[in-house]
């Protein structure tokens, strides 16, 4: 006669080692998806990726800034239409903003003739001709939006840009110089006049 058993399941304890466990992987994840990284960051929304890039593309409190103030003129079709979004231009056509000689110059009287009167003929930037021309933006923009989108295109350090920001003034100074001319400029003829000029 065999002796009727039942199946019964044994309820173990829950060893030590894997409360342990669990705590220090929650804890790791908390030091690994902090501040820092972006991810707990409540102020950091798509398409940012960091605070470091929020700081940089949203206007600080308190006083604008002429970079602040350029993006949202570049951004409008002013600018961005020929250009791109991300400043690389139109092969052939337009010419990139990137990392572009004409943008760095020390002093901005070049680029500020060409935003005011506009560009036409054969372009050399880092070695690739662009031949297409850039209309004349001084009956458009005034002089504060053409310093705020010529300080953001020459600070844009993701584009490779680091040259110093604009004055209003200075703007106004060329204005006052070639009131006369409606003609788009060369680039013969900007590079025989002085960027300090």
């Amino acid at each position: 006669m065999r002796p009727s058993s039942e199946p019964n399941a044994a309820r173990r304890p829950v060893p030590v080692w894997l409360f342990v466990l669990l705590f220090l992987v929650l804890y790791w994840g908390m030091v690994y998806f902090d501040e820092r990284s972006g991810w707990a960051n409540s102020q950091v929304y798509t398409p940012y990726h960091s605070f470091d890039q929020l700081v940089y593309y949203q206007p600080p409190t308190g006083e604008r800034s002429l970079f602040q103030d350029g993006k949202k003129v570049y951004d409008k079709p002013t600018c961005v239409a020929c250009h791109q979004a991300d400043g690389k231009g139109v092969p052939g056509q337009n010419p990139p903003l990137v990392g572009s000689d004409w943008l760095n110059e020390a002093e901005p009287g070049r680029v500020i003739r060409i935003v005011l009167n506009g560009l036409t003929g054969p372009l050399d930037v880092k070695g690739q001709v662009f031949n297409g021309a850039m209309v004349p933006w001084k009956d458009v923009l005034t002089d504060e939006e053409i310093a705020a989108v010529l300080t953001y295109v020459r600070q844009n350090k993701e584009w490779g840009n680091n040259a110093p920001e604009v004055k209003p003034e200075r703007v106004k100074a060329v204005r006052d110089k070639i009131k006369d001319r409606n003609t788009p400029f060369t680039p013969d003829e900007l590079q025989k006049i002085p960027p300090t000029d």
